[in-house]
């Protein structure tokens, strides 16, 4: 019986904190051992009200095997009707002593970095959200080809709060 209480009160702490009303569209996909320069991470978006605003942003884990201070990715956003939008960004991942960003206890590092704030949806349909890292090593012309540390790449559409 009291094994029952237990579990039962994990479910409801659980169900309480993952509830979240600003939350629109929110999913991650794994990266396997490493992110290949070349892998591109897609997300397909339809997007439930063409007159709102909302907030967009990538979320990322990584481990402590990711060994850089920043992020480099190119976000691109093509439209139902085929117009793209292409961005390279910059993020910082990590404190000047090295120590990684982001919330968690673990190794493991969640980090929600923004992508875009004010977004109306004017075009009814589906957008597609690619996501590739872009990152090199200083000094060096070619790139980081497998991206060691991130174990998951996510997108997030956000109801914009009013505050």
């Amino acid at each position: 019986m009291l094994q029952n209480r237990i579990l039962l009160g994990f479910l409801v702490c659980f169900l309480i904190v993952s509830c979240d009303s600003n939350s629109v569209y929110d999913t991650y996909k794994s990266v396997p051992n490493s992110w290949h320069k070349d892998s591109i991470v897609s997300f397909k978006v339809n997007p439930p009200d063409s007159t709102k605003a909302y907030n967009l942003f990538i979320n990322l884990r990584n481990t402590n095997a990711y060994k850089y201070n920043n992020l480099f990715l190119i976000v691109e956003m093509v439209f139902p009707h085929g117009k793209t939008i292409k961005d390279t960004l910059e993020y910082r991942m990590a404190e000047p002593s090295g120590k990684l960003l982001g919330e968690g206890y673990t190794d493991i590092k969640e980090n929600k970095l923004w992508y875009k704030e004010n977004v109306v949806f004017t075009e009814t349909g589906e957008y597609t959200v690619n996501i590739q890292h872009a990152m090199r090593e200083n000094g060096k012309v070619n790139g980081v080809v497998e991206l060691e540390g991130v174990t998951d790449v996510g997108f997030r559409v956000e109801n914009q709060t009013i505050k």
